[in-house]
């Protein structure tokens, strides 16, 4: 990037059809960069129908930051979301069974959610929410699910090198 501040990559992907649901979904996914560590720009929306709105700067984060945002549809909170928060396992840690995979938490009344970031890597937050009915391929009857998902990265701190006296 060739000047200070936030940039916002997203996704607005087509919809897939998940059988085994009867839903088609569609997941709108973004990620902010944050050039030459400027630390603007990074609240702003970028209008999809569905969206996290970070509370916590979403760029520069330790493990074990507290990451807040606000689940949005067509710009306005959505109470009680729920959101599935995954980590992009490198191989590093054996889970000791699948519930350990996807972490869900629940946002409050004003459509705001909080979680510790506990190891560094890429953390995936997808707030899921109920689109419009829709027929499925065959014309059977479906419906259709809304993802507003959110890529963040958490650094560990490590200690300076020792200097000579």
């Amino acid at each position: 990037l060739a000047e200070p501040g936030a940039a916002v990559f997203f996704v607005e992907p087509q919809p897939y059809w998940e059988p085994a649901e009867k839903t088609w979904i569609v997941h709108y996914s973004k990620v902010m960069v944050d050039a030459f560590a400027s630390g603007e720009g990074w609240s702003k929306l970028v209008g999809l129908p569905v969206e996290i709105e970070p509370l916590t700067r979403p760029t520069g984060l330790w493990t074990g930051t507290l990451f807040r945002g606000i689940v949005r549809q067509k710009g306005k909170p959505v109470p009680f979301a729920e959101i599935e928060v995954e980590w992009a396992n490198d191989g590093s840690v054996t889970v000791p069974n699948e519930a350990f995979l996807t972490q869900v938490i629940r946002a409050d009344q004003n459509g705001v959610f909080a979680f510790a970031l506990p190891r560094a890597g890429w953390w995936g937050f997808a707030a899921l929410v109920d689109g419009p009915p829709a027929a499925g391929p065959a014309g059977e009857p479906g419906k259709t699910e809304l993802g507003a998902l959110i890529w963040v990265k958490a650094t560990d701190m490590t200690a300076a090198p020792a200097t000579a006296k």
